[in-house]
């Protein structure tokens, strides 16, 4: 019984000890093939990752690009009876750029340049290039089409067509020979091109044009940029509003809207704007008002203190001088033979009613457009504003740039 007992012992002790030893085999063999197979499986997860981010990349293209379509084909059914306003190709606005060579650009904004074009026909056209790569330029784009392809008024600039050619996104305007109004106001040596009746035509034409936007278009449009730069002449000296890429449209029955993302130009953004957010059309009236005064006197809303006598800004010279009744003082100095002094004085008065403080004592367009064309009309006493201005449009004097934006966080009154 021991000599069986102890063989048996023996074989069960031999098998455990082969099952352990096969066990300890596997057991290796598992330990490489595991990271192994792990590591494949992570490489085979980040793969399907990346798929599926690449093939949403894709699909937001593919929408954007549909969407902007979408949206400059309702702006089309505005131009059904307008064979003028057409889809451009590409080659054409090249040949008719001549490569968008330097020479021929017009002039340059936070959104891309201008270039002077020349049909096959002989035809003059403007025609603005885009920034490539910038959701802010896609939505300047589409809104220049879907806004300006729904509005005719002699005192807006007039789309004649666009061009979507891959990264490239195109306008073409009517050319209008004597440019900006800022390139013939602010030059000494060309200034005396505007006389005074060119001026009052001036400032009454832009009145009119801002009328249409708010008032007598389909839509309430709130241009929001409004300055010198944005106003074209052409060959007659008649002013057209441009550059609608920043602008906005309201509701039949909204009165404001506000923002948390700031566009525009400091000095010519009203103080609700500014500092809240706040734009409606009365912001709109604050800026036509800074450049009402901007063109009687020919200086710049951010002139140095020495061209408006030590005062703090144009804004605080002007009231100054109508309370004194020295309007004349205000007047640029080329004007003096050409001007009536009652006009000018209509219209100092008329901008500082536009730059009251406070937005419900600011006239609508339409009262504006009254008080212009009827000049026996008994006009409201303008408050003294108490304006104010942030310390970078007092470093970035003479910047014409469309593009200046502020959080709301990092502008502080003055």
């Amino acid at each position: 019984k021991l000599n069986t007992n102890t063989h048996f012992f023996s074989r069960n002790c031999y098998l455990m000890v082969y099952i352990f030893a096969v066990s300890k085999k596997k057991t290796g063999a598992l330990k490489i093939v595991l990271p192994v197979i792990a590591s494949l499986l992570i490489l085979v997860c980040m793969y399907l990752i990346w798929m599926r981010k690449l093939r949403g990349r894709r699909q937001n293209k593919g929408h954007m690009d549909f969407g902007m379509q979408g949206q400059l084909s309702n702006s089309d059914e505005a131009y059904n009876q307008n064979s003028e306003f057409l889809r451009i190709s590409f080659p054409d606005i090249v040949a008719a750029t001549n490569d968008f060579s330097d020479s021929n650009v017009l002039g340059k904004g936070g959104f891309g340049r201008v270039y002077k074009g020349i049909l096959e026909g002989g035809g003059e056209v403007a025609v603005k290039r885009l920034t490539k790569c910038s959701d802010q330029g896609i939505e300047h784009f589409v809104n220049e089409v879907v806004l300006i392809g729904k509005l005719q008024h002699r005192n807006l600039v007039r789309l004649l067509g666009y061009c979507i050619h891959g990264d490239e996104k195109l306008l073409m305007y009517e050319y209008l020979p004597n440019k900006s109004l800022d390139y013939l106001l602010f030059d000494d040596a060309i200034k005396s091109m505007l006389d005074w009746p060119t001026r009052f035509r001036i400032i009454k034409g832009i009145a009119r044009g801002l009328l249409y936007l708010h008032e007598d278009s389909r839509m309430t449009i709130i241009h929001r940029d409004l300055k010198a730069s944005n106003i074209l002449l052409d060959a007659d000296m008649r002013p057209k509003i441009s550059d609608f890429g920043m602008a906005r449209i309201f509701g039949d029955n909204q009165q404001q809207a506000n923002t948390r993302h700031v566009v525009g130009t400091y000095g010519y953004m009203s103080p609700e704007y500014a500092m809240k957010g706040v734009f409606s059309v009365k912001s709109d009236a604050y800026s036509y008002g800074v450049l009402l005064l901007e063109v009687v006197s020919g200086l710049k809303i951010s002139s140095p203190h020495h061209l408006i006598m030590d005062f703090r800004n144009l804004i605080d010279y002007a009231w100054n001088l109508l309370k004194d009744g020295n309007t004349r003082d205000f007047l640029d100095t080329v004007l003096l033979k050409s001007c009536s002094l009652h006009e000018v004085s209509l219209c100092i008065h008329v901008g500082l009613l536009c730059v009251q403080d406070s937005p419900s004592a600011r006239p609508l367009m339409s009262l504006v457009v009254s008080m212009l064309d009827n000049e026996v009309m008994p006009l409201p006493t303008p408050k003294q504003p108490l304006y104010f201005v942030g310390k970078k449009h007092e470093a970035e004097e003479g910047r014409d740039n469309s593009v200046n934006t502020a959080s709301l966080t990092t502008l502080a009154g003055r």
